[in-house]
């Protein structure tokens, strides 16, 4: 006879209870260190560093940014905070800095300074690149020209700002005053005054471009008048002493 073969059963799987435990307790622990982190002094901004501004206060720069001590560290980005600052106006670009842990700097390039002008009651503002007009200060060193006789929204001045800010240093320093001079042909002609004690008659739109000519007869001739126009034309002026010999000596031939 032949015998019966036993059946041979599956063995039941065990549930892995122990690993899954195992990673519930893991994953609340790491919540648990997060939310202790994210509450702790490590994770806010511990100081804020404002550097390059010559005519913004700092303390309006941290105003604008909208982040100050205390406040999380994660909360804002550095470029949400790069837009507020270049919502100010002398602002020309701007950089945001987070260094963990807690360090943020603001590093801010304004418009380069190209004229100053005073006020009826004789305040100084210093003239940007982009025609906005800041307080100078009493201790401003007035290196650039001084603009007169112009309104606060003419358009030719904006103009006049973009150009100076193409001009070398060492030839803007030497203008001493520039007035508005228009006339039918040229609406945007201007009258500089220098420091050597040139006259100097010419357009914002041709300003850029004519300033090599400038500069080349202001080295080797007398100080005078230049016209620098469609042509551009030179002569020096009269000495008082030739002047008033002149007036003498024709009175006596009448």
């Amino acid at each position: 006879m032949h015998e019966k073969m036993p059946v041979l059963r599956e063995p039941v799987k065990r549930r892995r209870v122990g690993k899954k435990l195992l990673a519930v307790l893991v994953l609340l622990f790491i919540v648990l260190l997060g939310v202790l982190f994210f509450n702790s002094s490590i994770s806010k901004v511990s100081t804020v560093t404002v550097e390059g501004q010559k005519y913004l206060q700092a303390v309006d720069l941290r105003k604008t940014a909208g982040i100050v001590a205390g406040d999380s560290f994660f909360a804002t980005s550095s470029a949400d905070i790069e837009g507020r600052i270049r919502t100010l106006k002398p602002v020309k670009s701007v950089t945001v800095t987070k260094s963990f842990p807690g360090s943020i700097t603001i590093h801010v390039q304004e418009y380069e300074t190209v004229a100053y002008s005073l006020s009826n009651k004789g305040e100084l503002s210093a003239v940007l690149a982009n025609g906005i007009a800041v307080p100078a200060g009493t201790d401003a060193l007035v290196d650039k020209p001084v603009l007169s006789g112009w309104k606060a929204n003419d358009p030719v001045l904006a103009e006049l700002c973009k150009a100076l800010a193409s001009i070398p240093d060492e030839a803007l320093s030497d203008f001493s005053e520039i007035s508005p001079d228009p006339s039918q042909s040229y609406p945007d002609r201007i009258q500089i005054y220098t420091r050597t004690r040139f006259e100097v008659i010419t357009a914002v739109s041709l300003l850029p471009e004519k300033i090599a000519t400038m500069n080349a007869v202001i080295e080797i001739q007398p100080p005078g008048m230049i016209t620098l126009l469609l042509a551009d034309k030179y002569a020096p002026f009269v000495p008082e002493e030739a002047e008033n010999s002149a007036v003498t000596q024709k009175e006596t031939t009448q």
